[in-house]
């Protein structure tokens, strides 16, 4: 079976070595350390941040990422990343990042491309963290994988609590996980069992004015004294790999996730405290079998089939509060969401230095809607069969230099009660079509590069309304927009001592065609887009005891309306130090200065005559002991 390097084209793989020393409140921030993500923070209770790329905003207006744990679909119903949150940095063995649309294993919220969270799985060996540091800051995770016979397992906890750079946004968060595998004596079937639990309480900041983000940015509100939020997860999953033949291989996945979030939240002085509640219940079978035949004329051949149904059961309800005390009910929605997919990939080498990749996928929707408080139900749109064609190639120039490009299609449709039939109008799926041509270059083993360009065209795109009054989030249509830009980015090792990492992603959303009633944005940017994303970082090794490093990143401002007049917030550029010192083999010490020069920076929002300001973290030191045993 290939390597998902080898078959997509924009792809990107963040090691172990990469996250699990990084010192972070939420693991959506280890994706600072990728090329080409939009990394955005909220830093307002259990809803901290997410992340994004290609073009596409991560503040919940669209989420355009398909998250997987361990190859599960953990996405919430809105396509928000809360799962991710239960996955601390030490369990973390890789991240695969999937950017584009030509991807043709995954259908739903696989919009803009895709991230892979891969846990540890085996070894007989175990690792503690335990770090100290600013604002409050304590914390505790432990992996111990233990190998018997045919049989590994592994085991995680972690906790963190935090009072946070802000007044009044305090979290504590515990995370407990188990992975148990059985290899058969012949070593062709793998079936597993996993199991993983997350809890978080926390308090809400609150937004700020720009003058109080300004001058006073660690303080909170006093409409948000009573605002706070709290977070349950779990998933179980069952696996199931084997090697039918030697030619057919087989992989099947049978998942459930719980996702409760509660929140009460109170957006402006003028406007009025309510509580969001959402409970979610997902449960699926994913499964597809891999041929790579051996026969003459069929080397260099492989077709993969796959198929995947899927189902969400969805509580959202809204409510009028008081200090947390229910006034009156605003929303209660009771829904089912389900979606059957299939999809077929050849990965075929006519010839040594060329490798062309077809795909093709269909996905249907289907599920129902009943709104508790009116009695209104509905069910889905008839999206009918949503085709979505793939295509990548591959050409070696050189044995250093490939040159490569692909282009696919993938599909949006509205959240919450938008996937619905609650109006006469009749809806289709929203249409991206991608494409992206690059190179790869490799001239030493001590250096490699990527340049690329890509655009993505959206039919119908729709976005959800914050809604912070209450009254809405439900979803509205902008229009056709395209996506376009450009990625660049470097990996150097001077020498055996010192490495650097170097990408830059200058990008465009911008409204084509507008939807009736808001010709005032044609021509206008997608708001809180930023025009560039720059990372970057340094590790040195002067003696074999320590280790020093360097990283960064930052970004361009962006409109915070699609009208282009409200203003451009959000820009900031950070740099952070680290050292560890290795006492003895088995214990090392670290420590990690975040926002070195103490930038202040925000994210911001507007809606409907409202807006928000929400300081991110100052400076910080963390202090970190690991042992391993």
């Amino acid at each position: 079976m290939q390597s998902v390097t080898d078959i997509l084209t924009s792809v990107d793989v963040l090691g172990a070595e990469r996250v699990e020393n990084q010192t972070v409140d939420y693991s959506w921030e280890l994706f600072r350390q990728a090329p080409g993500v939009q990394v955005t923070e909220f830093k307002q209770g259990t809803d901290a941040g997410r992340i994004s790329f290609r073009g596409f905003n991560a503040e919940g207006r669209i989420n355009a990422v398909k998250l997987l744990i361990d190859g599960i679909p953990s996405n919430e119903n809105g396509g928000g990343m809360g799962y991710l949150d239960s996955v601390f940095p030490l369990n973390i063995d890789a991240i695969e990042i999937v950017r584009g649309t030509n991807d043709p294993r995954y259908g739903l919220y696989n919009i803009a491309g895709n991230v892979n969270v891969l846990t540890r799985t085996g070894g007989d060996d175990g690792q503690a963290r335990l770090t100290v540091g600013s604002f409050g800051t304590r914390e505790v995770q432990i992996a111990k994988g233990l190998e018997t016979g045919n049989w590994t397992q592994n085991y995680t906890v972690a906790w963190r609590d935090s009072d946070g750079y802000r007044d009044h946004a305090d979290a504590d968060k515990f995370a407990l996980s188990g992975k148990w595998l059985h290899t058969s004596d012949d070593q062709r079937w793998v079936a597993g069992l996993s199991v993983r639990g997350y809890r978080n309480r926390a308090l809400e900041a609150g937004n700020l004015t720009e003058e109080q983000a300004q001058d006073n940015p660690r303080m909170s509100p006093d409409h948000s004294s009573s605002d706070r939020s709290k977070r349950d997860i779990g998933q179980v999953s069952l696996l199931l790999d084997g090697q039918l033949t030697d030619e057919l291989a087989w992989s099947s996945r049978v998942y459930l996730n719980y996702y409760e979030n509660d929140r009460w939240i109170r957006f402006t002085e003028a406007g009025q405290q309510q509580e969001r509640y959402n409970r979610e219940t997902h449960y699926g079978v994913l499964s597809h079998l891999n041929w790579t035949p051996a026969a003459d004329g069929w080397r260099n051949f492989m077709v993969e089939v796959g198929a995947d149904l899927q189902r969400q059961d969805n509580i959202n309800q809204r409510n009028r509060t008081r200090e947390r005390v229910t006034i009156s009910p605003i929303r209660d929605w009771d829904y089912t969401l389900d979606t059957a997919g299939a999809y077929v990939q050849v990965v075929w080498q006519p010839v040594e230095r060329l490798k062309l990749i077809p795909g093709y996928r269909i996905d249907h929707i289907g599920g129902h809607f009943n709104d508790r408080l009116t009695g209104q139900s509905a069910s889905t749109y008839d999206y009918g069969l949503i085709r979505q064609p793939k295509f990548s190639a591959l050409y070696e120039l050189t044995d250093q230099a490939t040159v490569y490009a692909n282009w696919g299609r993938t599909f949006q449709i509205g959240v919450g009660r938008d996937s619905y039939q609650v109006s006469q109008t009749q809806l289709k799926p929203s249409i991206n079509t991608g494409w992206e041509a690059g190179i790869k270059w490799q001239p030493s083993d001590d250096l490699n590069m990527r340049v690329a360009y890509w655009e993505q065209r959206a039919t119908d795109e729709v976005h959800t309304v914050l809604g912070v009054d209450g009254f809405s989030g439900d979803v509205a249509n902008i229009g056709k927009t395209l996506r376009k830009g450009f990625d660049i980015q470097a990996n150097l090792r001077l020498d055996a001592t010192l490495s650097a990492w170097l990408s830059y992603s200058h990008q465009s959303a911008k409204i084509v065609e507008p939807a009736p009633g808001a010709l005032d944005t044609r021509g206008r940017q997608v708001e809180n887009v930023p025009r560039y994303l720059v990372g970057f970082g340094v590790d040195w090794r002067p003696l074999p005891r320590w280790k020093f490093s360097a990283w960064g990143n930052g970004q361009s401002s962006y409109y915070v309306d699609r009208t282009n007049t409200q203003g451009k917030f959000g820009q900031y550029i950070v740099f952070n130090l680290g050292a560890t010192y290795a006492w003895r083999p088995d214990l090392d010490i670290g420590l990690q200065l975040k926002n070195v020069a103490d930038r202040k920076y925000v994210y911001s929002w507007y809606d409907s005559g409202s807006r928000g300001f929400s300081p991110a973290d100052g400076r910080g030191l963390y202090a970190t002991l690991n042992w391993k045993f």
